[in-house]
């Protein structure tokens, strides 16, 4: 089933800088892990929705600029307070399920490897004890959020999760690795009320090679 085009508004809400991303792939691509409509359902309505307020904003802060993504959102008290709850709600969400699409691949996952497997087995000890704490933290975010896998201020890994659309940049770290996202609009219609399965299968199309890329842009 597709989403009838009288629905795809959010695309064209407000004119300005930032227009919605094509995901790479299919919506089905993901099958069997992540279902073709809460794909498409997220993309062209949840991702979709973040733009008439971004594109709003931008109108008056000439800072709020797709290049400047990341500066916005790792130095939110530069922007003006009445525009800042919803800079923060709508670019970080914006910015989250960017990254989100980007982190996933279809055909299934390949291993860690490099740079990144060094680092993921000094920290935690091996990939699997890394996941295990990954999903604790994602499964265990109370209400709507995200799980991450991050380079912290002190260079080390860490995982962390954060509620709503707030994502680690606001908190300083050097880099994201890997986000989940974990509101329900993420997995509901294939998973229900399972989270814990909806993360545990999530591994399955991880972007791994991605992963590594975002590592090392971090370490810079």
């Amino acid at each position: 089933m597709s989403i009838p085009a009288s629905h795809r508004v959010f695309a064209q809400a407000a004119s300005g800088p930032f227009t919605l991303p094509p995901i790479g792939y299919a919506y089905d691509a993901l099958e069997p892990h992540i279902d073709k409509m809460t794909m498409e359902i997220h993309h062209t309505r949840h991702h979709a929705a973040f733009l008439a307020t971004i594109n709003n904003a931008a109108k008056t802060y000439d800072e709020l600029k797709p290049a400047n993504t990341e500066k916005v959102l790792r130095n939110l008290s530069a922007v003006p307070e009445n525009l800042r709850p919803g800079v923060r709600n709508t670019l970080g969400g914006y910015w989250n399920h960017v990254h989100f699409w980007d982190i996933m691949t279809p055909g299934g996952a390949k291993q860690p490897s490099g740079p990144l497997l060094q680092a993921i087995n000094a920290t935690f000890g091996d990939v699997d004890k890394m996941r295990q704490q990954f999903n604790q933290a994602s499964v265990g975010r109370f209400g709507s959020g995200w799980g991450w896998l991050v380079v912290g201020r002190d260079g080390k890994l860490a995982v962390v999760s954060t509620p709503n659309q707030d994502n680690p940049l606001m908190d300083g770290v050097k880099g994201v690795v890997m986000g989940i996202d974990v509101w329900e609009h993420a997995y509901y219609l294939k998973y229900q009320n399972r989270r814990p399965d909806y993360v545990t299968t999530w591994w399955n199309v991880v972007n791994w090679d991605k992963a590594a890329a975002n590592f090392q842009k971090a370490m810079g």
